[in-house]
């Protein structure tokens, strides 16, 4: 067996001789990987794909299509999350095969883009169900919004203790909570009354788009890869074990839904968790569900703080440009001057959506096309990597390669396509965004010639 070799990255800046070390178990991987996953998007777009979807037994298909598709990608993040632990995660992959121009872009779209714009998006979910409890005037979502992220921010920048014990409550509370939904659905509420076919022949690629953006954000695992205990073993066991839940939850969730209300109910519902609860239950169970959603976007929220700050850390030790966030707290164990500026970004991206008055519409538009471009280039950069360093070792090896990366790389596609096709003007905006970080490139470029 070869040994691994590491090669040397062009025009490294050293910040701080303090790096990142092995404080995350198995436990911490699997709770931030479900935190990020099951956000408020399950609450939300069982709806949508039963719109799309003829029967009962698709509806249930595709949940369980789109946890094989994301099992795919998790096995290439696997195989490169292993082989190239780096704080930087899909950065880091993409400096090796594509050179630091490549890798700077990422870096500066998931500092403006893709990151903050994700954590703005769930703070205006969390805005939008708490302020139905407890409202705080007109700007009620923006103000809990704001407030959220302030908050976790802290959190984390006290120290990684603090930051991975809140996700553990938060994740351990959500999954309680769904496992309440799914009994609600199955034995407490009375059948649904039966109504007439859906008319429409569904659209079976626009329910897999729903389906895929409720799976996503398991490639969070890749950015604590340098910080998770025996990375070889536990990179790959916990995102395993992440998937298997998520996908056992929504589909078990989904058959709640089904037995509750039917596929039509689904269909005619925009918030079918409340609907479903408040036939269970009464206004009670409407109260619980906007509580549940809160709590599960405060674990999405919590988790993407957490992961977020590590790229815009790896991009401050590249480039001289942004050393100033390319500090490490040995103490905490956290990039705090990087979570600052994160926090600052996302503040701003909040402001933005509440002067366009659609909040988490704006946001999905965003941040949209620019993760599934980037996403499409990391798994080209497995393929890529393969080839151009074939002595590095690696622990795992992404099984029937190469049609697995690919494969992954044409899901990536696919939902770029989608992306662009079904957002608005917030899209030319995330991506106009990206561009005006190639000026810095420049920039950064000549700073370090």
């Amino acid at each position: 067996m070869s040994k691994r070799t590491n090669y040397p990255l062009p025009n490294t800046v050293v910040a701080s001789k303090v790096a990142p070390q092995g404080r995350l178990s198995l436990k911490d991987a699997i709770a931030l990987i479900v935190g990020v996953v099951i956000g408020a998007g399950i609450f939300e777009t069982p709806s949508l794909v039963a719109a799309n979807v003829e029967s009962p037994t698709m509806a249930l298909f595709v949940w369980l299509l789109g946890g094989a598709m994301s099992l795919i990608g998790a096995l290439c993040y696997a195989e490169l999350a292993t082989a190239y632990p780096h704080v930087g995660g899909n950065y880091h992959y993409l400096m090796r095969a594509f050179g630091k121009n490549w890798a700077f872009l990422f870096a500066w779209a998931r500092m403006t883009v893709i990151q903050t714009g994700s954590i703005a998006l769930l703070a205006f979910m969390f805005g939008d169900y708490i302020s139905q409890l407890w409202r705080l005037g007109d700007y009620s979502p923006s103000i809990y919004a704001a407030g959220v992220i302030v908050i976790f921010t802290v959190v984390n920048i006290i120290g990684i203790q603090q930051g991975k014990s809140t996700q553990k409550w938060l994740t351990v509370a959500t999954i309680l909570g769904l496992v309440l939904v799914i009994i609600a659905g199955l034995v407490f509420t009375p059948p649904p009354v039966v109504s007439a076919a859906p008319t429409s022949q569904g659209n079976f690629g626009l329910a897999m788009v729903f389906v895929l953006l409720s799976y996503g954000g398991w490639n969070e695992a890749a950015y604590i890869s340098a910080e998770l205990q025996n990375t070889r073993r536990n990179m790959v066991r916990s995102l395993l074990w992440s998937i298997g839940i998520i996908t056992a939850i929504y589909l078990l969730i989904n058959i709640a839904y089904i037995a509750g209300l039917g596929l039509s109910g689904m269909a005619q519902q925009e918030a079918v968790a409340t609907s479903l609860m408040r036939r269970a239950f009464g206004e009670p169970g409407a109260v619980f569900i906007s509580l549940l959603v809160a709590v599960a976007t405060l674990g999405g929220i919590n988790a993407t703080i957490f992961t977020g700050a590590r790229s815009n850390y790896a991009l401050g030790q590249d480039f001289a440009l942004f050393s100033f966030m390319g500090d490490w707290r040995n103490r905490s164990s956290t990039p705090t001057k990087a979570m600052l500026v994160q926090s600052a970004i996302t503040l701003f991206l909040v402001l933005l959506g509440t002067l366009t008055r659609k909040g988490f519409e704006t946001m999905v538009d965003y941040t949209a096309p620019v993760f599934w471009f980037f996403f499409l280039l990391s798994g080209v950069s497995l393929l890529m990597l393969r080839v151009r360093e074939p002595h590095v070792f690696r622990p795992f090896r992404v099984p029937f390669y190469p049609l697995t990366p690919i494969l992954f790389c044409l899901i990536s596609g696919y939902l770029l396509y989608s992306s662009l096709a079904y957002t608005g003007v917030g899209a030319l905006a995330g991506v106009a965004v990206v561009l005006a970080g190639v000026p810095l490139l420049f920039l950064a470029n000549h700073r370090q010639s």
